[in-house]
């Protein structure tokens, strides 16, 4: 299995992800990789790391989030692999649990979302977006 790490997703991947036939509650798996240094386009914030500008942006979207009525359910860094071989571990795993892919689409088209996307862009080396349908676990 191959895996290409990316920050943003391409206009295409955007369409398709957003024009599929299935809708309601989702949890978004996200998988963060840090750069070393952030990198802003414009050059500010030279002197911060890459896991200090997202921590920056994880702060500010959480009041996004609830505006969409989603929720984090929980965030942490990556401290081991039990199975499997990667080249490289995922600096850190985030869930967020939102109500449908509307409101998914209206928390990232927004003016107020956009402002703080660039300290998520500034300190991500790449990232994996999985969207995953809940399930009622028996038991």
């Amino acid at each position: 299995m191959e895996v290409v790490n990316k920050v943003t997703p391409t206009p295409e991947q955007f369409e398709q992800f957003f024009s599929q036939g299935e809708d309601g509650p989702f949890i978004m798996v996200n998988l963060l990789k840090f750069r070393d240094r952030a990198e802003y386009r414009d050059g500010s914030y030279s002197d911060k790391t890459g896991a200090d500008a997202y921590r920056h942006y994880a702060d500010a979207v959480q009041k996004h989030i609830a505006s969409v009525g989603a929720k984090s359910l929980t965030s942490g860094a990556v401290t081991g692999l039990m199975l499997g071989e990667v080249e490289e571990l995922w600096d850190m795993v985030g869930l967020v649990e939102y109500p449908s892919l509307q409101a998914f689409q209206a928390m990232l088209t927004t003016p107020e979302y956009q402002e703080i996307a660039v300290h998520r862009e500034a300190g991500l080396a790449g990232q994996l977006n999985i969207k995953v349908k809940p399930a009622k676990v028996s038991g």
